[in-house]
């Protein structure tokens, strides 16, 4: 089986989102829910910054809660 590293280790086909709550501004995170397997997030201000990488569940537990 494979890591999530090695699974996420080439994003750049990611398409990347912000969320509508966000007002238009450049201080929010950002999301890319459409690569297999990982949910990558980022902070807006650094796009070439790092990336979280996140199994689905995890995020969906995680969206889940702040609702």
């Amino acid at each position: 089986m494979k890591s999530a590293h090695h699974i996420a280790a080439n994003s750049s086909s990611a398409r990347w989102r912000r969320s509508t709550y966000s007002g238009g501004n450049n201080e929010c995170v950002e999301i890319a829910d459409n690569l297999p397997e990982l949910v990558h997030v980022r902070d807006s201000k650094r796009p070439a910054g790092p990336v979280i990488r996140v199994n689905r569940a995890a995020w969906s537990a995680f969206i889940t809660h702040l609702r």
